[in-house]
């Protein structure tokens, strides 16, 4: 298989069960922060998305053009493909009326297309292969079609489907649950099982994010999303600095 990697160090971190709760809380963080810009400012979801959209770029475009892995920076661009994938999964299924099944459908199908294309380039999209500007230019664009997508199967999964808030994050935590079995007790691919648990931790973080924000008379705790935010803001900065935070590196 042909590779591309620059060192034998990666630019993205191991993978750790600290890691997930540092995921889940970014997917969370996610959710409230586009929640809070368009529709507690009132921006709108066009408009939000713009404007996230133009902090995602410049958050990854600083993550690939750093020399090594910084985790402040990479967790940063975590949470900016988390938070315009919110507001572009809401634009296209709410004001673009795609619904939440064909948006679900659609970035589903993105984002298979960006695995197979990732792979037949490079050869690997396992997370130890994340050494060189190509690899993470692949990394970034698939994880921003997962988080996309993550938002519209949340949405169809607590609205659609009648699941509620709760009811849909025992479904996704019970898959993620069945995923870690498969990691300990089967020899199923890990790197299939990462990119499982990544897609899974997007829609659980999202109606996470609705439940603290949403009001009760829909099932939510009618939380300030600004306040929200701000929490998993602090969270996050706790678990980064508490969690080792170490760069994946090539077992090839």
């Amino acid at each position: 298989m042909p590779h591309d990697y620059r060192s034998a160090t990666g630019k993205v971190p191991e993978v750790t069960p600290g890691f997930w709760l540092i995921k889940i809380a970014a997917t969370t963080l996610g959710e409230t922060g586009g929640d809070a810009l368009s529709m507690s400012l009132g921006l709108g979801y066009l408009v939000s998305t713009a404007i996230l959209a133009l902090v995602f770029a410049a958050a990854v475009g600083a993550q690939i053009g750093a020399r090594r892995f910084h985790p402040l920076l990479y967790w940063l661009s975590i949470v900016a493909t988390t938070t315009v994938g919110t507001t572009l999964a809401d634009l296209a299924d709410r004001s673009l009326g795609i619904g939440y099944a064909g948006g679900s459908v659609l970035l589903l199908a993105l984002l298979l297309a960006s695995l197979v294309i990732w792979y037949r380039t490079l050869g690997s999209i396992a997370v130890d292969s994340v050494a060189s500007p190509r690899a993470e230019a692949f990394y970034w664009i698939t994880i921003m079609f997962s988080q996309t997508l993550g938002t519209a199967l949340g949405d169809w999964t607590a609205d659609s489907a009648g699941l509620g808030y709760t009811g849909a994050m025992m479904i996704f935590g019970g898959l993620l649950l069945v995923v870690a079995a498969a990691y300990f007790w089967t020899r199923l691919s890990r790197t299939a099982l990462f990119w499982l648990a990544f897609v899974l931790t997007r829609p659980l973080g999202a109606v996470l994010g609705d439940f603290l924000d949403k009001p009760i008379g829909h099932g939510g705790l009618a939380l300030s999303r600004a306040g929200a935010s701000a929490v998993l803001v602090a969270l996050m900065l706790v678990l980064i600095r508490l969690v080792p935070q170490r760069p994946a590196s090539k077992l090839h």
